[in-house]
């Protein structure tokens, strides 16, 4: 038999065994946990702390108009850094930096001094300079490529665009309002780290390049919005203005093909323009619209039947006293007919629709043209303008709104409500992003046209299409918006502007507008122009609606819009000679201009920039398709071929080298 010695010694090592086992099962389960279960984690915590990640500025997709020509681009450039652990003579290296990167000495030396491995001397440097620093072989001193945003055409459509900081989040336009679609990959330079945590020198740095976003393609045509920013700057320069907007719209889709403000700037060195500058003012500012509201008026009062076309309203000769105040027109009128009161733009007329419409009417009617609520326009900072609600209207007010005063709108609402008497009385969403696509050309996201409401009726669209036709045809307020060959409906407005420190309306201080739609029977365009504080005239038809005339002219014949009238026979000059001397003719030969009846010859082009081929097409009323930028290269027909009604029109640009 066993003794009891020998049997706790079998007891034990039976224990111990256990324990042993048990031991083998936990450490066994625990490497399994970290080995296999946490393997990812624990490969991220030692690449944190053997390496050190340094972000490169990420990619970001193009932006193009709506013909394909980019507006916004990302280029490759060089960013500068240093490697201060192998830079052997950081005074010296500092002292020959300090010319080229305009810091003080001891900056820059700070920069190069210290056991660490990596710092940033200038991102996105120029190419010149990049050489230069390159010319100065300095070891320790290294490039690494990142992108930089850059915008090919300059001023045209800034404050559509916007522009971006340097990491580069978008900061104003489309490039902020689109920011996560555009916005790419962040790429990134890692350098290792020794055991004790140092810096080791960037020798086999591994670069991952940033990956582009997706790219954005605008309603925006490039040559339209030339032409809106063209005419805009000469009307604000010419009135000694303080500012100006201009809007082209398609009023059946609600498609934006220019929208232009003034003073404008370069996105490319937005830091150097004043605030400003950069602001949007088609979007970020309202206004009162003074008389285009009129339009609006009279068209809710058709809409309710509480008037008809040829209804007669007297005019008290130009002085109505109501609610306490006395309401005067710019001359003396005794009765007129609805389309004479909108023609002549009688305030007079337009406060006693207004009475007859009645305040609750007129303001579900502005509501409807969208007054008083956003556009929904895809563009950051649009403002609401100013519709007081129908229960604080007191005394003179529903005169007063009935002719545009006491009631602020933005550029936006305007050209969409006056789209809506165009395209037979649909209020569009206007839009200006067509499509989302990614690098391989695949469409993310289409846009298309929204119908927001019925306003109005086709009937009073018509109606009031040729009422406002009267506007701009002889004794009309807006006869300088005559366009020669189309029928133009259009609007004039003036509005006093409210003192900021008085809080009263100015004695001085007005904005001027003129707003319509061409050609007026079928409309392809609806044109805005605002005046901010023109000096030279107070007065929307003087100061606004050449500029209207102007954009919607050469903007027709950009698009091939044939003309829907004839066109008006010019007068001879007196001054002018009967018959052209041989050495006139010759010269009328060289611009280009056949006197004979065949029509046209063809230019010749080459080597001319954009705005000098747009110059030229504008003053010899030629029909030019425009492709690239840069200087012309090439077109057709071939210089001194006569240009047929049928032929297919073009000059092709290309960067100057």
């Amino acid at each position: 038999m066993m003794d009891a010695k020998e049997k706790w010694s079998r007891i034990r090592i039976r224990i111990i065994g256990s324990l042993f086992a048990v031991f083998f099962v936990l450490t066994s389960a625990r490497a399994f946990y970290l080995q296999i279960i946490k393997r990812d984690d624990w490969i991220k915590l030692a690449g944190r702390q053997h390496q050190k990640v340094i972000p490169l500025t990420p990619a970001r997709g193009t932006i193009y108009d709506g013909t394909g020509t980019p507006l916004a681009v990302s280029i490759e450039v060089d960013s500068c850094f240093a490697e201060p652990s192998v830079i052997e003579d950081p005074k010296a290296a500092a002292a020959a930096l300090t010319p080229l990167l305009g810091m003080p000495t001891d900056v820059i030396e700070k920069k190069l001094s210290g056991k660490k491995s990596f710092a940033w001397l200038r991102r996105q440097v120029n190419p010149d300079l990049a050489r230069k620093i390159r010319e100065l072989d300095i070891n320790g001193i290294g490039f690494v490529k990142e992108t930089r945003r850059f915008y090919p055409n300059s001023e045209v459509a800034a404050h559509v665009i916007g522009f971006t900081g340097l990491d580069p989040e978008g900061l104003e336009g489309i490039e902020l309002k689109y920011n996560a679609q555009i916005l790419g990959n962040t790429g990134y330079m890692v350098t290792e780290r020794d055991a004790l945590g140092r810096d080791i020198a960037l020798m086999g740095t591994v670069i991952k390049k940033a990956s582009k976003g997706y790219n954005i393609t605008l309603t925006l045509d490039k040559n339209v919005q030339y032409i809106a920013d063209k005419e805009l700057a000469k009307a604000v320069t010419a009135s000694r203005a303080v500012g100006g907007i201009a809007l082209v719209m398609e009023p059946a889709t609600g498609r934006i093909l220019a929208l232009s403000s003034y003073p404008t700037f370069n996105p490319n060195a937005f830091r150097r323009y004043p605030h400003d500058n950069l602001r949007n003012r088609a979007v970020a500012d309202s206004f009162e619209p003074g008389s285009t509201m009129k339009a609006f008026l009279i068209a809710s009062a058709l809409e309710e039947k509480v008037i008809g076309p040829n209804d007669t309203f007297h005019c008290e000769g130009g002085s109505y006293a109501i609610g306490g105040r006395v309401i005067h027109d710019t001359h003396k009128y005794g009765t007129l007919r609805v389309p004479e009161i909108l023609k002549y733009s009688s305030n007079i007329g337009a406060a006693k629709i207004g009475s007859r419409l009645g305040p609750e009417r007129l303001f579900e009617n502005l509501k409807k043209f969208g007054f008083g609520e956003k556009s929904g326009i895809d563009l950051p900072g649009e403002v609401v303008g100013y519709l007081r609600d129908r229960s604080r209207w007191y005394g003179i007010d529903l005169a007063t709104i009935s002719f545009g005063q006491g009631i602020s709108v933005s550029s936006v609402q305007l050209i969409a409500a006056i789209s809506a008497v165009a395209n037979g009385g649909l209020l569009m969403k206007p839009y200006i992003v067509e499509k989302i696509s990614d690098d391989s050309g695949t469409t993310v996201r289409q846009f298309s046209p929204q119908i927001r409401r019925r306003v109005i009726s086709s009937g009073t669209s018509r109606i009031m299409a040729k009422m406002m036709e009267g506007i701009t045809t002889e004794g009309g307020t807006g006869l300088n918006a005559a366009v020669d060959g189309y029928r133009v409906a259009g609007k004039t407005g003036t509005a006093q502007k409210v003192d900021p420190l008085t809080k009263c309306y100015s004695a001085s201080k007005r904005t001027a507008s003129f707003i319509g739609f061409v050609p007026a029977e079928q409309p392809r365009l609806a044109i805005l122009v605002v005046i901010d504080e023109p000096k030279t005239s107070s007065y929307g038809g003087v100061v606004a609606a050449p500029a209207f005339r102007e954009i919607a002219l050469q903007s027709l014949c950009y698009l091939k819009v044939p003309p829907t009238v004839p066109f008006k026979a010019k007068k001879p000059d007196p001054e002018e000679p009967r018959e052209k001397t041989p050495e006139q003719n010759a010269s009328v030969a060289e611009a280009g201009i056949d006197e004979g009846t065949a029509g046209a010859l063809m230019p010749n082009f080459h080597g001319m920039s954009i705005r000098q081929v747009m110059r030229y097409m504008e003053k010899n009323s030629l029909n030019v398709k425009i492709l690239g930028s840069g200087r012309a290269v090439e077109q057709n027909p071939r210089p001194g071929l006569r240009i047929g009604p049928a032929d297919q029109v073009w000059v092709k640009f290309v960067p100057s080298a």
